[in-house]
């Protein structure tokens, strides 16, 4: 098998909860330049990147940003995320002064209820042909 194209910023995220696959919908509506790449948590792609940076591979509660040769985690990779979408996310990104273990807090509040408020998916949803190019394997 041919590896994949992984130039630029990858989002990897949980690829059966609810919230995640919006949060995919949601940048993929707002990357008008088509930078980010993405790969499910549980994909081969996704298990091969968490390995390569040394996080562990079950732990499919977390949402990765790979960026730069390094990993991000939780709320400083949503933080790095939105910083490069399109106007007005931007203005968010001065959060990041926010301590790590603050913004982390909040993000493992909504983690640990994602699936009762956003529901859990039978499996990864199939991306539609005008964007599957932006999904790895």
């Amino acid at each position: 098998m041919a590896e994949p194209d992984v130039a630029g910023p990858i989002v990897l995220y949980d690829g059966v909860c609810g919230l995640c696959n919006r949060l995919v919908q949601f940048v993929l509506r707002h990357d008008r330049h088509g930078r980010f790449r993405f790969a499910a948590l549980q994909s081969e792609a996704g298990q091969a990147l968490l390995r390569e940076h040394g996080l562990p591979t079950d732990a499919l509660d977390t949402f990765v940003l790979i960026e730069g040769g390094r990993a991000y985690r939780k709320s400083e990779a949503g933080l790095r995320v939105v910083r490069r979408l399109d106007a007005p996310w931007p203005v968010f990104w001065p959060l990041i002064v926010v301590p790590r273990p603050v913004g982390d807090l909040f993000y493992d509040l909504v983690v640990r209820n994602r699936y009762r408020m956003f529901g859990k998916l039978d499996a990864c949803p199939i991306p539609s042909p005008e964007v599957r190019s932006r999904f790895l394997g």
